[in-house]
């Protein structure tokens, strides 16, 4: 019975000491920021060692400070890059057409919250168990659908025939290699799932509600009013100052063609990233771009993971403010080795727009870097650059338990026979 006794209150401990562990983690208790606070020229410099350290390939950086560009630094292994240069961004396509889907909300043309079916005319969901009304335009940007794709989509050589939007819908090439239905797999609005699958039938929604193509509206809508000059959904490789393709060991490698020009096919520069940031930023009253209160709509937490808020309408939550409000954006990586990422500080105005290849992190840890020393809180992406030092702690503290542990039963059971 006493070492029941024992060996309880070991576990007991272990167990209490394992959560307390993992909240401070999740905090950001054994992280520090890479930067004094309030010190973007800190912060700039701090990055700038982190990009010497880690770039094998391209990598452009833009810090915005008050809506105010502070300052842009751009590294390049073997071309001359500048603020110009084109890069593809893998998913954070989603995010852009997001803004696309917002603007026909805004117009009155799209009901969040209605079934997609009363758009869709060339193409429906395949039938299955779950009832379809229950998909919408909002579960479609916050990937609480019931899609189970999980898309990532292939990708396609420079010779390749790109397939229509009705056949990418039908049987969709997925980067994994394996086969894929873009369906329901379970209720809508119950989970959430990553779904490329769904960002390509917004395409899709948009070209049936717009009555152009997808490139086209996203031109009229987003790219002409901005002067976004150096963006497009067009195949990067026939575009002028563009970035080499890398792969992650910096050996020059395809630039390759996307069959979803909503999920993975957008390209862009810094200073068109620039613009956009600081159009979010700004209070505008042209009926062509967003109102603050539409782009707060895309803030407001649709999806949730391990009780965190995770995902507005189409836009990433990384980390609550001092408000309540979100530091928000979107990432993206593809092959072979492409990085993007925006965040956005609502409270302050502040951002961070890093563009990369030959790094499948390198925009996200920068990314990462800058929402901790904004914040204070770790953003869900980051989770693997503060689990080591969680581990540690919790290595250390369990290591001490047993110890201790070990050295109070042995100290009572003494006590104990000597009486």
């Amino acid at each position: 019975m006493f070492y029941l006794k024992f060996i309880v209150s070991i576990v007991t401990a272990l167990v209490a000491w394992a959560i307390f562990v993992g909240f401070a983690t999740l905090s950001g208790w054994w992280h520090s920021p890479i930067a004094a606070k309030d010190d973007p020229r800190d912060f700039m410099n701090a990055a700038i060692v982190i990009i010497k350290n880690k770039n094998v390939g391209n990598v452009a950086l833009a810090l915005i400070e008050n809506g105010n560009l502070y300052k842009e630094h751009f590294d390049a292994v073997s071309q001359r890059i500048d603020r110009d240069t084109m890069f593809s961004t893998g998913s954070m396509s989603k995010w852009i057409t997001a803004l696309g889907i917002m603007n026909l909300v805004q117009t009155g043309k799209i009901d969040l919250d209605a079934p997609i079916s009363t758009y869709l005319t060339r193409w429906q969901l395949p039938p299955s168990e779950f009832n379809h009304d229950d998909v919408t335009v909002r579960r479609l940007l916050s990937h609480m659908s019931g899609l189970s794709d999980g898309l990532g989509f292939g990708d396609y050589e420079p010779d390749e025939v790109i397939p229509s939007l009705e056949e990418s819908l039908i049987q969709p090439r997925a980067s994994s290699g394996r086969d894929v239905q873009i369906a329901l797999g379970r209720a809508p609005g119950t989970e959430w799932d990553y779904s490329g699958g769904g960002y390509l039938i917004l395409q899709l929604i948009i070209e049936e509600v717009s009555g152009q193509t997808f490139e086209a509206y996203m031109q009229m809508a987003l790219f002409q009013p901005l002067a976004m000059s150096r963006s497009t959904h067009k195949y990067i490789g026939t575009v002028e100052n563009k970035s080499i393709s890398y792969d992650g060991k910096g050996r020059q490698a395809t630039s390759y063609q996307y069959a979803s020009s909503a999920a993975t096919g957008f390209s862009t520069s810094v200073s068109d990233m620039i613009r956009l940031v600081q159009a979010l930023l700004a209070d505008h009253t042209s009926p062509n771009l967003l109102r603050q209160e539409t782009i707060g709509l895309m803030r407001e937490p649709n999806a949730s993971y391990f009780g965190l808020d995770i995902w507005g309408l189409g836009t990433i939550l990384y980390a609550p403010t001092e408000s309540g409000d979100y530091v928000y954006g979107h990432d993206g990586q593809n092959d072979p080795a492409i990085n993007a990422a925006v965040r956005i500080n609502p409270d302050s105005g502040d951002a961070i727009i890093v563009l990369a290849s030959g790094n499948l992190s390198l925009a996200t840890r920068l990314g990462f870097e800058w929402a901790f020393w904004q914040t204070g809180v770790p953003d869900f992406l980051g989770l693997g650059y503060i689990l080591p030092g969680g581990i540690r702690v919790m290595m250390f503290g369990g290591i001490l338990i047993l110890i201790l542990g070990t050295l109070g039963t042995w100290w009572i059971r003494r006590r104990l026979q000597g009486s």
